[in-house]
């Protein structure tokens, strides 16, 4: 990943950098890495989030 700064503006280069990295979940994936995760919790976190993705695409299709 890589940011350009412009005119020396590091404060926004930098909220550039935060903005794409929570986009790209990273800051998620770092928080759920700070403790041991149980397979079976694991499991059901997975599938929670995928159908809450599944909820989100359909509810865009629906406004089309």
């Amino acid at each position: 990943m890589e940011i350009k700064v412009n005119n020396n503006d590091v404060n926004f280069a930098l909220r550039k950098l935060k903005r794409k990295l929570q986009q790209d979940g990273m800051f998620r994936e770092l928080r759920n890495r700070r403790s041991y995760e149980k397979p079976s919790v694991r499991r059901r976190r997975k599938t929670q989030e995928a159908q809450r993705r599944l909820r989100k695409k359909m509810r865009k299709m629906q406004r089309r």
